[in-house]
């Protein structure tokens, strides 16, 4: 008898010690934990076809936000590379050179995807080739398309670009399109179609026939509210926040917000300052502007503002963004010397956003990007190597674990596989 009882104090004291064990995991640990368990996604990061070259690529830690090495540091597992092209004229002329420019970026994915680094990053196409890449151990690109401008007036464009690997499309970007008007028709209410045109109507049919998710991020407000009326299948907004807490044109207000929930869709939370807190970003751009352009005289480079962008020659847009990282970087240490320095826009007031999204229209329907090389990157998460920061913010909110999957991917992942089932439906119909 006493040894049956010697037995289960043994017993006993083993499993208070496995439960103090499992109590006294830290905070830092459970992160570390969740964040290699779950699948982590980014669903917007700009591309610059300089860098898919044999001797300069992103299998390389460049000064760029994204790359691999940069990815691995941080556990990023996907990351979305965008073909975007700026809007140009509504001519033959301007579809034609915006092809081109598609085309180099779609061509350069690719290149790294097979060529380049196929022993480190492999092209998905559906959820299943994510799941099945990231267990493998590589990392995952996948293809956005930002602008369908250079669609031009074919509409058979939208298979080539599916057929290339693009898995969403955007129907403007800043300036009004061929399908779309752009949220930038707020600052002067001047619109083109009065949201979509016919063409942009019936490329809402032809994505949802094709399998390819619609993007919200950059159309106005009636063009938005029209493709979620005409769309068979959930959408998605592929780098926007929440209009409430700042007031940007390129966010969405919580009718848009209600109307993506009742879609299916998912908001995916953008970490570009200006999108996040106006106040902080203007008074941080306004302190910074001056320390970018002495880094840039210092290095004897041109150096402009964003809304000067639009303006310059395709040679000095070239040169700009070939720049673009390395005085940015050099800046931002500089920045961190100064006392005087303004708060920078931080992952907490990234965060939230996710809180008040998550609050208005429920944890399946948000999710996160960074905007990475096309003007991203906040405090705490200014580059893919930090990406586990954005993991710690929301372990230290309360999210659970199976949240937290959601926000990184799981919401995204759903979303495609209901695009793509739909359009399997509708070829059978």
């Amino acid at each position: 008898m006493k040894q049956f009882i010697y037995l289960m104090c043994v017993l006993s004291i083993v499993s208070c010690a496995e439960k103090k064990e499992k109590k006294e995991e830290t905070t830092l640990e459970k992160t570390q934990r969740i964040h290699e368990e779950v699948i982590t996604i980014d669903t917007h990061n700009d591309i610059n076809v300089k860098n898919f070259t044999d001797s300069v690529n992103y299998s390389q830690r460049l000064d760029t936000q994204i790359n691999l090495p940069k990815m691995e540091e941080g556990g990023l597992d996907v990351t979305w590379l965008i073909v975007y092209t700026g809007q140009d004229t509504l001519t033959d002329e301007g579809y034609a050179k915006a092809k081109e420019n598609a085309m180099s970026k779609f061509e350069a994915i690719h290149k790294l995807c097979e060529e380049i680094a196929p022993d480190q990053i492999e092209l998905a196409l559906n959820s299943a080739d994510v799941k099945r890449i990231v267990k493998s151990g590589k990392k995952v690109a996948m293809i956005g398309v930002e602008n369908a401008y250079p669609i031009g007036l074919d509409m058979d464009q939208f298979k080539v670009y599916h057929d290339l690997g693009a898995r969403y499309i955007s129907l403007a970007h800043n300036g009004h399109s061929q399908f779309s008007d752009s949220n930038t028709g707020e600052a002067d209410d001047e619109w083109l179609h009065n949201g979509l045109s016919v063409l942009g109507k019936e490329a809402v049919a032809e994505m949802n026939r094709l399998g390819i998710m619609i993007d919200v991020s950059h159309p106005s407000k009636e063009a938005i509210k029209q493709m979620i009326s005409l769309s068979k299948a959930p959408i998605i907004a592929s780098h926007s926040s929440a209009r409430a807490l700042c007031g940007h044109s390129r966010n969405l207000d919580d009718e848009q917000l209600l109307m993506m929930k009742e879609n299916g869709g998912v908001v995916q939370t953008v970490a570009f300052s200006s999108y996040l807190n106006t106040e902080k970003h203007e008074a941080r751009a306004t302190f910074m502007k001056s320390i970018y352009q002495q880094v840039a005289d210092s290095l004897d480079i041109a150096w402009y503002e964003r809304s000067q962008f639009s303006s310059l020659s395709d040679v000095e847009k070239a040169a700009f963004m070939d720049n673009y990282p390395k005085v940015l970087k050099i800046g931002k240490e500089i920045a961190e010397t100064k006392s005087d320095a303004p708060e920078a826009v931080n992952i907490s007031d990234f965060v939230d956003h996710i809180d008040y999204m998550v609050k208005l229209i429920g944890i399946d329907h948000v999710g996160i990007s960074s905007d990475f090389d096309g003007g991203g990157g906040i405090e705490g998460w200014n580059d893919a190597s930090e990406t586990f920061n954005v993991t710690l913010e929301l372990v230290n909110r309360g999210y659970t674990q199976e949240e937290i999957e959601k926000l990184w991917g799981g919401n995204l992942l759903r979303v495609l596989d209901d695009v793509q089932r739909i359009a399997k439906e509708l070829g059978e119909s």
